[in-house]
């Protein structure tokens, strides 16, 4: 079956169908990760974008129950020049094409992703419709042009209730504005308690779980489509240590009264460097975000530049001149990916202790079971 997409400027690609059949349409975006398909597939950060793959072959090593970064994919099309109906892996349970229909998901293979790639750096990302229909170019344009860009992609993925991942360490809420399940097996190998709430929590149901520290996780799209976000970490500055991850850092940064704004085509892939300003080391790290932080808009705040993205200059990092916080526009959390700053979840935990010190810890004895029950 053929399938084509066609992109706002009007360049038209027409390839082999794989996946589900139908139509969808999006922001079209790449990815360089030479391994890691089925983690963007399943990252939430993707919501509302049909994603090409720059590796020429995907699916070689199929799809794994114990990969998923969520339960079910969120992209909305899936563009890749070749892939492969046969994986060869030990733990394969199914393949990618068997993946996209089992959850509708329209799959474009057999096009030139160098040119698409191209076209996306010189002109940036752009809207485009996927297909596997037989309407006339014409028609497709006009749907095109008369389709609008998602905007509540955080309310789409975030979990609509608030759950708990027992441990004996400290308590972590979690807050899930797309959150991958990185970051949940991060602090759980810690031994932490998390409580994972909705993105839409108030800072006062928040206070109730009596956290030790708050996390805030990744996401997709504009941060300033969820201003509601914005004042709550507003309203918990100060009172909790917070370690914010991409989106999360986005928000952070505005809660701050810093500024955000898009990028020409995102960072998105497995080795962008990223240079550590207090102790000039590069980092190679795992990145997913069309935002960035303005480096401009920082003077006046309280915020400092901790780290910087080596290829563009671009914010990678934050901390808080005053209270116990900080962020990373990156993803310690990948995988796969580089495992090169899973330390950071470590400095949170050290920060926690820290605050913990200056601040007699308060009784929490079986307060978690009734808060978690009425955040539901």
């Amino acid at each position: 079956m053929q399938a084509r997409l066609l992109l706002e400027d009007g360049t038209l690609f027409t390839g082999s169908a794989f996946g589900a059949e139908g139509e969808t349409t999006g922001e079209v975006v790449f990815n360089t990760g030479i391994t890691g398909y089925q983690e963007v597939l399943s990252d939430p950060s993707y919501c509302g974008q049909i994603v090409t793959m720059t590796f020429p072959l995907i699916g070689n090593y199929g799809i794994t129950r114990d990969d998923f970064e969520s339960v079910a994919p969120y992209v909305h099309g899936f563009v890749v020049r070749r892939h492969e109906t046969v994986p060869s892996n030990w733990r394969a349970e199914y393949s990618v094409d068997t993946l996209l229909k089992e959850y509708g998901i329209v799959g474009i293979s057999d096009i030139d992703t160098r040119m698409l790639t191209r076209l996306i750096r010189s002109h940036g990302t752009m809207k485009g419709i996927l297909t596997t229909s037989a309407q006339s170019v014409e028609e497709l344009r006009e749907r095109l042009a008369a389709s609008a860009l998602m905007t509540d992609q955080v309310s789409r993925v975030s979990t609509k209730h608030t759950y708990n991942s027992p441990g004996a360490r400290e308590r972590i809420v979690l807050i899930d504005y797309g959150a991958k399940s990185g970051i949940l097996r991060e602090l759980t190998s810690r031994g932490c308690d998390v409580v994972v709430v909705p993105h839409d929590t108030t800072a006062e149901e928040i206070r109730r779980l009596n956290p030790d520290g708050i996390q805030l996780s990744n996401g997709p799209g504009d941060p300033k489509d969820v201003p509601h976000a914005i004042q709550t970490i507003k309203e918990l500055l100060g009172e909790y240590p917070i370690f914010g991850i991409c989106l999360g850092h986005q928000l952070f940064a505005l809660a701050c009264g810093a500024d955000t704004e898009k990028l020409k085509f995102g960072h998105r892939g497995g080795n962008h460097p990223v240079k550590d300003l207090a102790t000039n080391r590069c980092y190679i790290t795992s990145q997913n975000h069309g935002y960035t932080v303005k480096d401009d808009s920082i003077a006046g705040t309280e915020l400092e530049i901790t780290h910087i993205n080596n290829n563009d200059k671009t914010v990678e990092g934050l901390k808080h001149k005053k209270y116990p916080a900080f962020t990373v526009q990156y993803h310690p959390e990948a995988a796969p990916g580089p495992f090169d700053n899973s330390y950071l979840f470590d400095e949170f935990l050290k920060m926690i202790a820290d605050h913990k010190q200056q601040k007699p810890a308060k009784p929490r004895q079986a307060e978690l079971a009734a808060a978690v029950k009425g955040a539901r």
